[in-house]
């Protein structure tokens, strides 16, 4: 599996002066082979080796290597869409690979190319990341972001070797609570809600407001709270996995794909449904099961919120609210999230022959 390790590097003074000036020099070159390629209408990277890797040596200050990663850079961005020029911001991330950037995991530090020759500069990653960089290969990006150089590492990490499961553990996604699973714990959404509120009543100020300052200040807002969610959504996917890990279990998750058009939702909760990302907390549970041997099955949602548990009756009536589930028929009542979560495990555990099956 190819995971990313995020680093801090921490140059002298000089050294991030040289890492600075890398950077925008790399970046002028990719506009300057943009330009190029956008009057020329030759856009494949053959094309752009061939007609402007000497004349691009010629003019600046780069080695081979970098000049050849910025021709990648701009031919990969024009794969996409060739209808209009691309444009680099001038301290945009650089790719590096292993002739220009070597990892010393040992003394904790990298050897990595600047305009004045190779540079040796320390480095921090807490364990994780440290961790993940003795799997390093293929390229890191070199991030210059809020005044501080980052490097982030390609890492093919090994999977653990399937298990076979004894069990499934079933687990429903909702808003209110973000993940329940069929052992019966739950995983509030409130926190998540009240930091929603809170963004959002931020954001509505310093959108009347209106100047630069403002205008500054709501980007900023916007990676706080996306960053906020990711870190909620990394550790329940990191609860359930272990817990399906340490009792042989396989994951079973509603198959939720497309629900955002799918779904009817109140004007009042618009804004909390659509804030939510659906897809993200399942990825994160998805990578990291498969990352640790678990296998994850995939069901169809249909009538899980609507049948009863117990003895299997069907009808909308039964979800009396959202958090209150009464059969009608047996009479069946029990927390509505947990009862979904039970039938996901049923139906998981119809499923379960298929261990392969899982998501990506």
């Amino acid at each position: 599996m190819k995971l990313t390790a995020k680093i801090k590097l921490l140059p002298t003074k000089r050294q991030a002066e040289l890492l600075l000036t890398t950077i925008k020099e790399a970046n002028s070159v990719c506009n300057a082979l943009s330009d190029w390629a956008w009057e020329k209408k030759k856009f494949k990277q053959f094309e752009l080796h061939r007609e402007r890797y000497y004349p691009t040596k010629e003019t600046c200050q780069l080695s081979s290597q970098v000049i050849i990663r910025c021709i990648s850079k701009v031919a990969d961005s024009y794969k996409l869409d060739k209808s209009r020029k691309r444009i680099f911001r001038l301290t945009g991330a650089v790719a590096y690979d292993s002739r220009i950037l070597t990892y010393n995991t040992t003394k904790k530090r990298v050897s990595i190319w600047a305009i004045e020759g190779r540079q040796k500069i320390a480095y921090v990653g807490g364990k994780h990341n440290e961790a993940l960089l003795a799997y390093q290969k293929g390229e890191s990006d070199l991030l210059y972001t809020k005044g501080k150089f980052f490097l982030l590492a390609t890492c093919e990490v090994p999977d653990d070797q399937t298990e076979t499961p004894e069990d499934v553990l079933g687990v429903d996604l909702g808003i209110t609570n973000l993940a329940t699973d069929s052992d019966g714990q739950s995983f509030s959404g409130a926190t998540i809600e009240a930091t929603r509120q809170w963004y959002q009543k931020r954001r509505s100020v310093l959108q009347s407001v209106g100047t630069k300052s403002a205008k500054r200040r709501l980007k900023k807002l916007s990676g706080g709270q996306r960053n906020f969610q990711k870190n909620t959504n990394h550790v329940i996917s990191k609860q359930l996995v272990t817990k399906a890990k340490g009792t042989h279990r396989a994951i079973a998750l509603e198959d939720l794909t497309g629900i955002r058009e799918r779904a009817t939702v109140r004007k009042a909760q618009r804004t909390k449904h659509t804030n939510w990302s659906f897809g993200q907390l399942r990825q994160h549970i998805t990578y990291k099961a498969i990352r640790y041997g678990v296998p994850v099955l995939v069901v169809n949602p249909r009538n899980t919120s609507r049948t009863c548990n117990k003895c299997g009756y069907c009808k909308k009536a039964n979800r009396k609210s959202q958090s209150e589930f009464v059969c009608r028929l047996c009479g069946h009542s029990a927390n509505a999230d947990e009862n979904a979560a039970l039938n996901i495990r049923n139906l998981g555990l119809i499923n379960r022959p298929m261990v392969a099956s899982q998501l990506h």
